[in-house]
């Protein structure tokens, strides 16, 4: 087999790839806000609960949390009578979520704490509610700590999409690795080296948007740091 017709067949999965990553990405950040926010009030019994779901994500392997959303999704489901649903392409996206939403938190979070005491104070003293803080004041503060290692987090989950054909996802590397077996594993290196590339420019594409946002927000932080300084002095 050539180039002229395994890049194709590979790239006719790459949609499914980037679905499973987008549902990760959109779904694991939502989760991440939610363990964040429980995590840094520390409610009774929630903050617990947050600290356990992140310690799951970040302790466990990721292909295990992907067997675990792939065999036990069934189990949960299974008295709505929802457990023919599950497929391996929606057991991906929810061990991906849950692990990216995990992973995440421990960015969200030292991120929120960076942000000097006075700044909180100021905020506390002003009348402020957690929800105006956080989006008036920490937030934006906060989110230029946090953008470097957000997109390091992207790219691990862009790494670790790859693990989804391990319970059955028709993936790029599934693809791959049944183009391989087609052609008797002649063809090893070059399709290797094919699968590098995709993923090694999906990898500068995530990056190439964290970047964007970092040098945008970096002239937004430039533009408020008076503002901000004159917040706290102003209590």
């Amino acid at each position: 087999m050539n180039l002229s017709t395994m890049i194709p067949e590979l790239l006719s999965a790459l949609p499914l790839t980037l679905a499973i990553m987008f549902v990760a990405l959109i779904a694991g950040f939502f989760l991440a806000i939610v363990a964040t926010t429980l995590r840094v009030r520390r409610l009774p019994v929630l903050s617990q609960l947050a600290d356990l779901y992140v310690s799951y994500a970040r302790s466990v392997p990721v292909v295990l949390q992907l067997f675990v959303a792939f065999y036990g999704l069934p189990l949960v489901v299974s008295g709505f009578g929802l457990a023919d649903f599950i497929t391996a392409n929606i057991a991906s996206m929810v061990g991906l979520s849950l692990y990216h939403g995990g992973y995440l938190s421990e960015v969200m979070r030292p991120a929120y704490l960076a942000v000097e005491r006075g700044q909180h104070d100021a905020a506390d003293s002003m009348g402020y509610t957690f929800r105006q803080k956080l989006t008036r004041i920490i937030g934006p503060q906060a989110v230029h700590i946090a953008l470097p290692g957000y997109g390091n987090s992207i790219i691990y989950l862009i790494h670790n999409v790859a693990l989804v054909m391990y319970i059955g996802a028709a993936d790029v590397m599934a693809t791959a690795h049944l183009i391989m077996e087609r052609d008797y594993n002649q063809y090893q290196f070059g399709t290797y080296l094919v699968l590098a590339v995709i993923y090694s420019l999906l990898c500068l594409a995530a990056w190439l948007i964290v970047r964007f946002f970092e040098m945008r927000h970096a002239k937004y932080t430039s533009k408020s740091a008076a503002a901000k300084i004159k917040f706290t002095a102003s209590v």
